[in-house]
């Protein structure tokens, strides 16, 4: 995708939105995908690229939710996508490639935070399946599309980072005791670490991937966590309201994900981890490099799929 016409874009950060980011870019005639596309940060991100022009897919566990959501946005349509569960996966990558549309944008937005101990697919532990491998799984089985016009833009949403993003290769899905933040925490450190690694394998074709922390924002995200929970926290009042002055609205969270999907400053870049509309972070040290490269084989074991190596 080329976007190296596009305006400048100085001057945004934490405090902007996703409109105010795409203002005077146009995204006629592009494809974009968002996952979780129809609800918090997805559905701005979603109402912003349609409004810029885009077509957008949104892929959708609940479709009738989706489409109820999505209903009045010209340019957007939805179909169905179980990230848990990988023949879902297969079956909604096969219809998009089946349609021959190249894809411009595709952003890996979907995600559980904080769930109670649940397992899918072959045993494994939900959020990391669900924020990772799934979104893993999607980006290699779409790779044909994500190539066809010269290439790509890949978002993946993260969260914070810390110094180092983490995972508990002894025991990736909890089978030894489980804790809900350590667990998403290891979700969103993969995140990070398959974007690094994506945009090293993809670059030569022209796809450029980047991880993104949208921030502290109130969404549906956090369904899984009791009132109690979040007050406890000083998230929130009794009312509800958010008490921390860091949070932001959906449509200033999903600013930095449309950023990094179209800014102009980053046609020759990648694999930096963004966070108010500026690259934050790298994570390309020899044991950032290392940790990614032996996530992308541990991930290509376990979904069977590799754009790059050997694959089902």
């Amino acid at each position: 995708m080329t976007l190296s016409d596009q305006p400048d874009d100085q001057g945004f950060g934490i405090d902007s939105t996703a409109t105010e980011v795409l203002a005077g870019i146009d995204l006629s005639g592009k494809f974009a995908i968002v996952t979780g596309g129809y609800s918090g940060l997805g559905l701005a991100t979603t109402r912003a690229l349609a409004a810029a022009g885009a077509r957008v897919l949104v892929p959708a566990r609940r479709t009738d939710v989706a489409r109820e959501a999505v209903a009045g946005i010209a340019g957007v349509e939805v179909d169905e996508l179980d990230l848990a569960d990988l023949d879902s996966v297969r079956n909604f990558a096969d219809r998009v490639l089946e349609s021959g549309r190249p894809i411009d944008i595709l952003i890996n937005n979907a995600g559980i935070m904080a769930t109670p101990l649940t397992r899918v697919g072959e045993g494994w532990e939900a959020q990391f399946a669900t924020n990772h491998l799934g979104h893993f799984a999607l980006v290699n089985r779409l790779w044909p599309a994500l190539t066809a016009d010269g290439g790509a833009r890949v978002v993946v949403t993260a969260s914070g980072a810390g110094e180092t993003p983490r995972i508990n290769w002894d025991d990736v899905h909890f089978e030894n005791g489980y804790d809900k933040w350590a667990a998403y925490s290891q979700s969103k450190s993969a995140n990070i670490l398959f974007a690094a690694e994506l945009d090293r394998l993809g670059r030569a074709a022209g796809v450029r991937a980047f991880s993104v922390n949208p921030g502290y924002i109130l969404t549906p995200l956090q369904r899984h966590l009791s009132k109690e929970e979040m007050v406890g926290a000083g998230w929130i009042d009794e009312n509800g309201t958010a008490l921390l002055p860091e949070f932001r609205a959906p449509e200033q969270g999903a600013a930095t994900q449309v950023w990094a999907a179209t800014s102009p400053r980053l046609a020759d870049a990648g694999g930096g981890y963004c966070q108010a509309c500026t690259v934050a972070k790298t994570f390309d040290g020899p044991a950032d490099r290392e940790a990614a490269e032996r996530l992308w084989a541990l991930s290509a074991e376990l979904t069977g799929v590799d754009a790059f190596g050997k694959s089902e």
